[in-house]
């Protein structure tokens, strides 16, 4: 059960994403500072510290918590799935979160500095899904490429989605791409 400080804490900082969106989409990201996050949100600098570390980290926080729970995910399928289809699975129930996250993406897409530090966070989500990937048997080998394999699969998947201005099926892209990529080695 969850206490009441982790429910507000994650309140705060659900608004204090929202206020960062709603800058960022008037202003710009470069143009938006900590100080204006914290001013709409009726914070102090100080205080939105305590919630984020940097300011591109307003719209990564969940990053970390999904890492997670997509590597609980994969340890508690099944283990007579091969690990593609376990990825797959996992991954794909994912997918259908994000396709309110279009205004997000674009703006990751179109901020060097987000896409940088997008860069580093799902590097470390990979880590812990490479643990996951190697206590169903795999290798670390084996599991880096095929962590590195799911990530470039969904990297085409949220390119072409933002090309298509959010109009495609999402997860029935997915599943194309996905059986395109299939590695020879899980086979």
């Amino acid at each position: 059960m969850e206490g009441l400080r982790d429910r507000t804490r994650r309140a705060v900082r659900a608004e204090l994403v929202g206020r960062a969106l709603e800058l960022f989409s008037q202003r710009g990201f470069d143009e938006t500072t900590v100080d204006d996050i914290a001013r709409a949100a009726g914070m102090s600098k100080r205080s939105f510290f305590r919630y984020f570390p940097t300011k591109e980290d307003v719209l990564f926080g969940e990053l970390e918590e999904t890492a997670e729970q997509v590597a609980q995910e994969i340890s508690a399928r099944p283990p007579h799935e091969g690990p593609w289809e376990c990825l797959h699975t996992v991954l794909r129930e994912r997918e259908a979160h994000i396709n309110t996250q279009i205004d997000v993406l674009r703006l990751i897409e179109s901020t060097p500095a987000l896409r940088a530090r997008l860069l580093q966070k799902r590097d470390e989500a990979r880590a812990r899904i490479v643990r996951a990937l190697t206590g169903r048997g795999l290798s670390t080998l084996e599991a880096d490429l095929a962590a590195v394999a799911a990530g470039a699969a969904l990297d085409t998947v949220a390119r072409e989605w933002l090309r298509a201005e959010g109009s495609t099926d999402r997860l029935a892209l997915t599943d194309q791409i996905f059986a395109m990529l299939r590695p020879a080695f899980l086979s």
